[in-house]
């Protein structure tokens, strides 16, 4: 059990899904809610069935999402608060908790509602084509991570800030500084702390200069909604406007983009599934659903109880922090049928890939709208694909997916 759990808890752990699956079904299956002490890391308990992960994020009260929101040793929590004079370097709305949460997560949602997006939809479907169209021209070797399931979502969220194309290298460059600060082939320097400074710095100096002109000439964009935002009558401090920038920058394209490249490396590997999806385009929404299921780019969120109480036959004591991992809960045999199957059929799928309760995934509705467009412009152009060479995934245990996708590809010309 330690072993499987020490594994799971590690960003290496997530470069082998095959032995990372295995170590979740163990835990499942012998020690649901495990207990885990390992050096240089605060104790916490890991949350592995779908079941208990349900539990504890419908119930909200007693557990909350401060102080501890991911993983991370004293050594590096000792950094990020030398970095920021915070406990982190961002303080996110899945770091909130009500009704400050709440007070927070309205500034963005008229932007991410289904009435919010839906003058956006025909803008993404026409750039999820273009995106399609300028890699179909090309007969060689290429990165799908790189060419394709990375820039569209990152455009589609710099677009909805308001911010022009050639905000998007730079951005991509910072965020991937934080998030991949543990990746040798993401971070900014050798030292992670070091790594998610210089982001971080980045990051404040891009975004403080965004707010300074959306004060000076407000638009109708997200930035200025964030740059003016007031709460209880005064403006949000700098950290929480700095942080709200920096999660839309992160999470609005990274967590979209594994879920793409993983939802392709699928339906390459189950080439049954994409003959399904191909024949049947009514499928398509199922499919997404099973995409997010299988991929679950956002691997974990911590809370801590503030009082005593029980999960999976477990009692947890005030002030132990459990950790939810969703993309064990994605793979729980007792809610999945043939869980360890991709099948783009599968109803029901009540997965949690977008989390659940009051932080329920902000751009839901979002992500949803971009693999739909993405997919739909891909599948009738897309002839033959076959792995050019072996997927990367990223070094991480908090946002982690296929983040190299070698291909080559057949294409049929563009019948508009």
């Amino acid at each position: 059990m330690r072993e499987a759990a020490l594994l799971v808890v590690s960003p290496d752990g997530h470069l082998d899904d095959a032995r990372l699956q295995a170590a979740f079904k163990l835990l499942r299956s012998k020690a649901p809610v495990y207990w885990v002490e390992c050096p240089g890391v605060r104790p916490f308990w890991l949350v592995s069935r779908h079941a208990d992960v349900v539990e504890v994020e419908r119930r909200g009260a007693p557990f909350v999402a401060a102080p501890r929101s991911v993983l991370s040793s004293e050594a590096g929590e000792a950094s990020m608060r030398q970095i920021s004079g915070k406990p982190d370097v961002l303080r996110s709305l899945f770091q909130m908790d009500e009704p400050e949460h709440r007070d927070y997560r309205d500034i963005a949602l008229p932007w991410f509602t289904h009435a919010g997006l839906a003058g956006l939809e025909t803008w993404v479907t026409d750039c999820a084509r273009d995106s399609v169209s300028r890699i179909a021209r090309r007969g060689d070797v290429f990165d799908f991570m790189a060419e394709i399931a990375v820039p569209f979502p990152l455009r589609i969220m710099m677009h909805i800030l308001g911010l022009p194309p050639a905000a998007d290298a730079v951005i991509l460059k910072l965020a991937r500084g934080i998030m991949g600060a543990e990746d040798p082939d993401r971070r900014l320097a050798d030292h992670p702390a070091e790594s998610i400074r210089l982001a971080g710095v980045g990051l404040r100096d891009y975004f403080d200069g965004v707010t300074a002109d959306r004060r000076a000439f407000p638009s109708d964009d997200l930035s200025s909604a964030i740059a003016n935002a007031h709460i209880g009558g005064a403006p949000i401090p700098d950290y929480e406007r700095l942080s709200y920038f920096m999660q839309l920058a992160i999470a609005g394209q990274e967590n979209t983009a594994f879920c793409i490249s993983g939802g392709m490396h699928a339906l390459i590997e189950h080439p049954e599934q994409l003959a399904k999806l191909r024949s049947d385009s009514t499928l398509i929404d199922a499919a997404i659903e099973e995409i997010l299921r299988w991929t679950s780019p956002g691997r974990h969120l911590m809370r801590t109880a503030t009082s005593d109480t029980e999960i999976g036959g477990q009692t947890i004591r005030a002030g132990e922090a459990v950790a939810l991992f969703f993309n064990s809960a994605n793979r729980d045999e007792a809610m999945f049928h043939s869980a360890d199957e991709f099948q783009i059929d599968r109803r029901p799928n009540p997965h949690l890939a977008f989390g659940l309760g009051h932080h329920f995934c902000l751009g839901a509705h979002l992500a949803r709208l971009e693999l739909r467009a993405l997919f739909q412009a891909l599948l009738p152009r897309l002839v033959q694909a076959e792995l050019a060479g072996r997927p990367r995934r990223a070094r991480s245990a908090v946002i982690s997916g296929i983040a190299s996708l070698p291909l080559r590809c057949v294409w049929r010309p563009d019948s508009r």
